[in-house]
């Protein structure tokens, strides 16, 4: 049986908030949900949402847990890790972070 980071009761999601043609995303990216808004701010609370009401329906309806875990899409894996390594030189990166399923699931402040 493989075993999974994520699971419906614990876990984590790696963020990231960059700007791209003028538009700010934001990408949960072991869930694979991007969201766009005007702001930094706006893009991050969709995202937050998004991760909320993803997480809450995959317990509803007691989904396996690779939904949890997906293969994360490879510019976002790249610009999340140089977000990490380097947060004042990486270009068009407003944030970038984990949050954890507690967060996620009680609807706690997204840093950003």
């Amino acid at each position: 049986m493989r075993k999974y980071k994520n699971t419906l009761q614990k876990g984590s999601v790696r963020y990231v908030v960059f700007k791209e043609n003028g538009i700010w995303y934001a990408a949960g990216l072991e869930f694979n949900i991007v969201e766009s808004g005007d702001t930094p701010q706006e893009a991050i609370l969709l995202l937050f949402e998004a991760l909320s009401g993803y997480v809450e329906s995959a317990k509803k309806i007691k989904s396996r847990p690779n939904i949890l875990n997906q293969t994360t899409d490879d510019e976002y894996e790249t610009m999340w890790q140089n977000s990490q390594k380097d947060k004042e030189q990486t270009k068009n990166v407003f944030s970038s972070g984990i949050l954890n399923m507690n967060q996620i699931l009680q609807g706690l402040p997204v840093p950003a």
